[in-house]
Order: C-alpha cells, then structure tokens, then sequence
C-alpha cells in the first residue's frame, strides 16, 4: 500500500488470473536521474535487479536513512522513490545522506524488498565513493512500513533504529479486515457475492451492481449514503470503527471521506478492497473469518443483533496450505532489538490504526515494550504527515537510539485511544478532515 491514494480494483491481479513473473518486471532506467538539493550530490543506478536512488548532502554527518516505498500496484514497471517531499528537506537540513530501492519487483511483499534494501546500504559506499555509513536508519510508508517492521525483527541491530509510519503492522490482518468490512456489508445490505474477482465481469456485477444495492439498503433516505443510515447502516459504520481500531476522535470523519468521492470517483473504495483477497498478489483464499466474532460495540457480551449476525453472516475458511508459505509476507513476532518510533493516522481506513494496538501487543509478548514508541496522528487519510510531524518525530528517534533519551508517547489501550484529546500531544499542522484538538468525537 502506497503512501499516496491508489485504487486495489485497478492494482489487483491480471484480469486472467495470473501474476506477473519476476522476469517481467522492468526498472524503468530512464526514469532513475533525478535532481539532487542545493549542496547534495545524487546518485542512481541498479543494484541486481532493483533499482536505486541516493542523495548524499555535502554536510554529510556520516549517517544514512534508508526509505522503504509503500505499494506500488502490479504494473511490470518498476519506478523510482524517494523520500516524500515532507521529510527529504529535514534529512538533507540535518547532513543525512538517504538511499531508496525500487524493490525488483511491485506487488505486495515484504521479504525480498527488506532483503534489497539492506543490501543497497551495505553498497552504499562502493556506490557513492563515501566513507561507510556509521548510524544506519530505516523508515517506510504504509506497506514500507511493514517492510521496517519486518527488517527491525528479522535483521536486529543492523539499524540504529527504525521509523515505520501508516505501517500495516499487522500484517495478514489487514487483509482480513478488508474481508470483513464486505462480508458483513453484504450480509447487512443483502447481498450475497462472494468470491469476488478480478476478472471485469465479477468485479464489475459487485462494485457497479451489488455495492450500490448494498448502500440502498443501508441507508435511511435515498441518497443518504453514507452520513444518513438505517440501523443496519449504522450498525455497518459501528462494526468498522471497531475493527479499524476501536472508538476514537476522527473515526466518523474518516467514515465519511472512505466511503464518499473524497476517496474514489465512485465512492467505492473500502468495497473495491474486497476484490480477490485486497492487494495481496496471491491467488487463492489468502484471507478468512471462520473464528472471526463480529461486534457492534466495545462491550464483549454479545446483542441479540450481534448474535443474529455472527450466526449468518458467510463464513470464509483461508487457504491453509496458502498461508503455510508465507515467505514475502511474514508474520510479524514483536521481537525487535533497536528503538521503533511509528505514526499514524486516525481516520485512515486504507491501513486502519488497528495496526498499532496488536503491534504494540506482539511487542509486549515479547517483552521489547521498552523499545517501541507510537504517536496517534489525526486526520483522515493515509500517510499523511506533516514536514513538522517527521521532523519531530525523527529527530525523537535519533536522540532516543543514540543518546538513550526515551521519547513520549500514546497509549494504544482501549480508554486511551477513545479519549477526545487522543491524537492531539503529536499533531502539528494541517490535516484534512481532522477533528480540532478540544473538539468532539
């Protein structure tokens, strides 16, 4: 998932079904030069089969960041990244050099691309004529983020310390949530289409047939999708804050952007996520819900509503040979070795802050709490930070990894992230749609 906007309806498989091998992936070579900053020198090539950026400023403090890409769909070419323009000026400012893998391959995977770019920041003296780098850091975006998490467990101290922000943390989750939201839509809005394709006659009879049948069903006027609701609409909506990471401050702010134009021309961006199994570039059942039990509410006793629901909503058993390899997306343990400083957004419902309650739990198991630190950041859409969030945020992690200075935090328990002042201590600067600090729910 990218750190911009990017529909999975278009970014899924091949319409036949197929996927496209490594050896069909092109880095597009003319595309790499690019402009270094005022007093920086820039570097480009390919690396095996990535391709690469650097940018190295001429008051370079010896240390390195290197940038993970968020997802980048299922094109066969493969297009350069960097730094986004609100973080790559403060690195510059602050004499550190920074490097970016296109990765060998788009899609959504995790392993190979962490493999990538570790390997670049290990040539990135060869490639630059520099000395090695003293202080290595890693940060990414969205599904970049999953690449940090990955690399800070599977890689242990060879980062100083790690900065995933709109990361999808949780992994496979995700890709059940994106289940989720349908299976329970279909259910409430009587319809019942499942599996859904890629292939433009399946996916097309469910987001230009069914899903407008859905949101008619589910809303309490015609037209009212999705501020004015039924019950079994907002019993939808409620179910969502739930799984998108519990009640919060600018839940029903993003509730609105996600399920309007705002997001996609046709308004139907989170149903479009129920194509195949989301922007997972495997074929097969790679998401489920068998145990899965839906609520409306944070009290786990269950309604009758509830109840009714559970018991006939369709129930999808995952490939379990599928996910026993699971080599480009693995399961996350908490097990990190080095400071991790994250951030995201609350009303994002593309990479939902459910992922920063279950990874600070995975942390917990391990016993690493100590080393992870997580700030709630509002606003609606995903991976939206400001140049001050990063700086703010990063110059927090380097102080903490090098001069043992812990830097503040949310809590991501339940009654923390359901206070009206939650995600107000680190936001600064504009976002959309968010809820003014000292403002409502």
């Amino acid at each position: 998932l990218s750190g911009t906007l990017l529909s999975p309806a278009s970014a899924g498989p091949k319409a036949n079904g197929t996927l496209p091998d490594l050896k069909d992936y092109v880095v597009r070579e003319d595309l790499l030069p690019f402009e270094a900053a005022e007093g920086a020198t820039a570097y480009w090539g390919v690396l095996d089969e990535a391709g690469y950026r650097i940018e190295v400023p001429d008051n370079w403090n010896g240390d390195l960041v290197m940038w993970a890409h968020g997802y980048a769909g299922t094109d066969t070419d493969i297009l350069p990244s960097e730094p986004p323009p609100t973080f790559r000026p403060t690195l510059l400012a602050q004499g550190y050099a920074w490097a970016a893998s296109t990765y060998s391959k788009n899609d959504y995977n995790i392993a190979t691309p962490a493999m990538e770019t570790r390997d670049l920041a290990k040539r990135f003296a060869h490639i630059t004529g520099e000395a090695k780098p003293g202080e290595i850091y890693l940060a990414g975006v969205s599904m970049g983020g999953n690449i940090t998490a990955y690399s800070a467990e599977r890689y242990k101290n060879f980062y100083t310390g790690v900065m995933p922000v709109c990361g999808v943390l949780a992994e496979r989750d995700l890709f059940d949530y994106f289940l989720d939201f349908n299976l329970v839509a279909q259910e409430l809005g009587g319809v019942d289409q499942f599996p859904i394709t890629a292939d433009p006659a399946s996916a097309g009879t469910y987001l230009f047939g069914n899903v407008p049948v859905i949101k008619a069903n589910l809303e309490a006027v015609q037209g009212g999708w999705p501020v004015a609701l039924n019950e079994d609409g907002q019993n939808l909506k409620d179910l969502t804050e739930i799984i998108s990471g519990g009640v919060r401050p600018n839940f029903d702010e993003g509730w609105i952007f996600w399920n309007s134009t705002f997001a996609d021309p046709d308004g139907n961006f989170l149903f479009s996520l129920g194509i195949d199994s989301g922007t997972v570039p495997i074929e097969g059942q790679f998401n489920g819900n068998a145990d899965t039990v839906y609520q409306f509410d944070d009290d786990p006793a269950l309604s009758d509503a509830e109840a009714a629901l559970n018991a006939s909503v369709r129930r999808v058993e995952l490939d379990r040979l599928l996910n026993k390899d699971r080599r480009e997306i693995p399961a996350h343990t908490g097990n990190i070795s080095v400071p991790m400083l994250t951030m995201h957004n609350l009303g994002d419902l593309f990479v939902p802050f459910f992922n920063e309650p279950e990874y600070a739990a995975r942390v917990a198991s391990q016993g690493d709490s100590d080393l992870l630190v997580q700030r709630a950041i509002r606003g609606v859409l995903h991976c939206d930070f400001t140049a001050a969030e990063y700086e703010t945020a990063f110059t927090d992690l380097v102080n903490w990894a090098e001069n043992g200075v812990k830097p503040e935090g949310d809590g991501m328990d339940p009654a923390s992230i359901a206070a009206p002042s939650y995600g107000c201590k680190f936001t600064e600067g504009d976002h959309l749609f968010a809820v003014p600090c000292g403002g409502g729910m």
